[in-house]
């Protein structure tokens, strides 16, 4: 199977883009699977049920979140359905919604799991323990991790950990594609993060100016998204559905 995962989708003009973009992908790659991290998709960050079913409409399977995912309350209530849009594992077990989604592609099954690190971010429960937990319940071959984290030691160490027992791990968050999709020894493959969609003239998707003036003056400042030319960054990965393993991962870039 051919796996699809795009990066953090920022405002009305990442979904635009994903929207415009997204079916000649899947179809120059023959793409299988349409992942999404959608946290950040709503204007002002968090994610709606309106931004939702724009990714979904645009041909996106199973949207993943992270951080932000919880922020907007309108969208507990389709976390809660359990249809295809996911929050960290990891959370309090009161939080709204589930860690994981399994997708049915009828001879066989596929997990994808929305996993989110501690290093600089919320003191969660420990993304490693919380992974034992969830792969000794999961039962499918394939399964598909998003590890929506800051650090990348976080994320290599959680790569070498999960190596071998999951398919696929890519990481989130920073809005920046790495350039080190590779498949580990066992058979897992990786990437530090995919990017994100969303416009390329920003410091991740918010206006330069408005970046700079938090950075520089420690001030309180509104974000607002960037304008303009816009920018999709994810990874294509090929595995094989009877072994769970990668076979072939290769990074994707468009811009406008």
């Amino acid at each position: 199977m051919k796996v699809l995962a795009i990066g953090d989708v920022v405002g009305q003009a990442g979904c635009d883009m994903v929207r415009q973009h997204l079916y000649k992908i899947k179809s120059e790659h023959k793409i299988d699977l349409c992942i999404a991290n959608g946290e950040n998709s709503a204007e002002g960050n968090g994610i709606l049920p309106s931004s939702a079913s724009a990714l979904f409409e645009a041909g996106v399977d199973v949207i993943t979140t992270g951080n932000h995912g919880l922020r907007r309350r309108e969208i507990n209530d389709l976390l809660d359905q359990n249809i295809g849009v996911i929050r960290p594992a990891n959370y309090h077990p009161t939080a709204h919604g589930f860690g994981y989604y399994i997708y049915d592609m009828l001879s066989y099954r596929v997990a994808i799991i929305n996993l989110q690190g501690v290093v600089y971010m919320e003191n969660l429960e420990n993304p490693f323990e919380c992974m034992d937990r969830l792969l000794s319940e999961i039962d499918a071959t394939v399964k598909i991790v998003d590890f929506h984290a800051e650090a990348t030691s976080e994320k290599l160490a959680m790569g070498y950990y999960l190596d071998g027992r999951v398919s696929l791990l890519f990481g989130t968050h920073t809005h920046v594609q790495t350039a080190d999709e590779q498949i580990y020894p066992q058979g897992m493959g990786y990437i530090t993060d995919l990017g994100m969609c969303g416009p390329s003239v920003s410091v991740l998707g918010v206006k330069p100016e408005l970046a700079i003036r938090r950075l520089k003056t420690h001030l309180p400042t509104r974000f607002d998204n960037a304008d303009g030319a816009c920018q999709i960054n994810g990874i294509v990965a090929e595995i094989n559905e009877k072994t769970g393993k990668t076979t072939k991962i290769y990074r994707v870039s468009i811009k406008e």
